[in-house]
């Protein structure tokens, strides 16, 4: 008897239909083609014992299944609930007329219990397009499916539930889930306000434009001085999320298995990977390609402590994904490519001690040591952030000052109404959303200067020697810091602020 169940196979963020046909006739055998993976492969001796602990048996015929499309490469164990249920159909042991109807998917346990799957939302968006009744998947993946409207989503604990379901013996509750409410319910404050920063006015004031404009920013200053804990408070400043973001974050941590017991991810990203990750642990990769740090930062904050300590060559590989807000990895026979719009937020010491221009310090770096120091970041890189500021270490008197300072609450209000100009601005641009993402074209239309505005920034291009992606990073800054103002055009007074954000363009700092 022939039988027809339907799966599906997560690829880079998006899903495809995987149609599995068992086929029970004569003979003694197991075969399953079409291109699966091992862990597929090996789905014989978990369905096997499943099946014989809840009383079914693995029928001792020859059992076929093809798992179409075949040049497709299959992989995971989330294919071992459609395949159980597949061949207990196929094989008379259950009634099941309704199966076509559903999308199932699952790990089973020895026991027959499920085990939780990686990629249910983008499973469940596909299921809809593909016009199914249903989608039937373990308990702990339920919720984040169920954000997906128009779509019942049933989620399960056992094999038993399943085979009960489909000879209709007992109803299953399908998991609803309000999405704007479950949104709102997560849009919680951050545990890290700006609040609890004494001083710091000058760098406060750079990332307020760095979260205004969406801008890269670099923190330089010797240890202790406040970097980490800066840019650990840039999130609560951020916009909130909206749906379409939620969505995008939601699908993209869901291919890898972070979203369990939840509905969306509402909350912006800020993630903190160690200087000695690998270049495919950040960008994303490996043989069967994950997202990597950048796509798991996507419409959120990528921090990375200490920036001359990461290889060069995983820094390397970041430069064009923060060009075109993406990145594609290409194989022999395939090509995926994930999102990664996200902040880059860096530190550094500024010499090998830390102390590089610090007047209270004897402790000073030859030009060979900070030639050798610098020269761990790369020119093209550090032109593709916006923002570079000095952080200096915070006088007693105002460490002890119990004054309290601006929170990120209020911080957030003036970002968000920024933010919202530039909506305004780029709503006829589907991929351009606020200034940091203005492409050459739109710099010229949007940041328009006059001549004494044109006059000193000439001057400050000849003076620090700066390339023509600095020059555009100025324009972009000036024109957030313009916005923030209330202002339509940019002035001198944008242009000079811009200009004041690009230390390490000024001489010395190699030696």
């Amino acid at each position: 008897m022939l039988v027809s169940v339907y799966g599906s196979s997560v690829f880079g963020v998006e899903a495809n239909l995987i149609t599995i046909e068992v086929n029970i006739g004569k003979g003694i055998g197991y075969h399953l083609v079409g291109l699966p993976d091992n862990a597929i492969k090996e789905s014989n001796y978990r369905i096997a014992a499943a099946l014989n602990n809840i009383g079914y048996k693995l029928p001792g015929k020859k059992i076929t299944i093809n798992m179409a499309p075949a040049d497709e490469r299959k992989e995971g164990s989330a294919y071992d609930l459609p395949l159980a249920v597949g061949i207990l159909a196929a094989s008379s042991q259950i009634q099941a007329p309704q199966i076509e109807r559903y999308i199932i998917m699952g790990e089973l346990a020895l026991d027959g219990g499920i085990r939780p799957i990686k990629g249910a939302l983008p499973i469940a968006i596909q299921a809809l397009k593909d016009g199914f009744k249903g989608f039937i998947l373990p308990l702990e993946n339920a919720m984040e499916a169920a954000t997906v409207k128009d779509l019942i989503v049933y989620g399960v604990t056992n094999l038993k539930e399943v085979i009960s379901f489909f000879e209709g013996k007992t109803n299953l509750t399908p998991t609803e889930v309000d999405t704007r409410a479950e949104f709102q319910k997560q849009l919680k404050t951050n545990e890290f306000d700006f609040s609890d920063v004494k001083g710091q006015e000058t760098i406060k004031r750079c990332m307020e434009i760095a979260a205004a404009g969406g801008h890269n920013i670099i923190l330089i200053g010797p240890p202790g001085a406040g970097k980490t804990m800066l840019a650990k408070r840039l999130p609560s400043i951020l916009p909130p999320m909206s749906l379409e973001e939620a969505l995008e974050n939601t699908k993209i941590h869901s291919v890898v298995g972070k979203v369990k017991n939840q509905g969306l991810i509402s909350v912006r990203p800020f993630r903190s990977p160690h200087h000695t990750i690998s270049d495919v642990a950040l960008v994303g990769g490996g043989t069967y390609p994950q997202p990597g740090e950048i796509s798991l930062a996507h419409n959120g904050v990528l921090f990375l402590d200490e920036l001359p300590e990461f290889k060069r060559g995983a820094l390397e590989v970041m430069r064009q994904p923060l060009e075109d807000r993406e990145v594609t990895i290409a194989r022999a026979k395939f090509t995926v490519t994930y999102p990664a719009s996200f902040m880059l937020v860096a530190s550094m010491n500024p010499s090998p001690s830390g102390y590089f221009n610090d007047p209270h310090s004897k402790i000073g770096p030859s030009a060979l040591e900070m030639q050798r120091y610098m020269g761990k970041i790369s020119g093209p890189l550090l032109d593709r952030i916006d923002l570079h500021i000095e952080v200096e270490p915070v006088p007693f008197e105002q460490l002890a000052d119990r004054k309290p300072a601006e929170s990120s609450g209020a911080i957030r209000e003036r970002v968000t109404a920024a933010r919202a100009q530039q909506a305004e601005r780029f709503k006829n641009t589907p991929k351009t959303h606020y200034n940091a993402q203005m492409t050459t074209r739109q710099i010229r239309t949007y940041c328009q200067l006059e001549s004494d505005s044109s006059n000193l920034l000439k001057q400050a291009m000849e003076r620090l020697s700066l390339s023509a992606r600095a020059y555009d990073r100025i324009l972009k800054v000036a024109r957030t810091i313009a916005d923030l103002e209330g202002e339509s055009q940019i002035g001198t007074t944008q242009i000079a602020e811009a200009i004041q954000y690009r230390s390490l363009d000024r001489e010395g700092w190699m030696g």
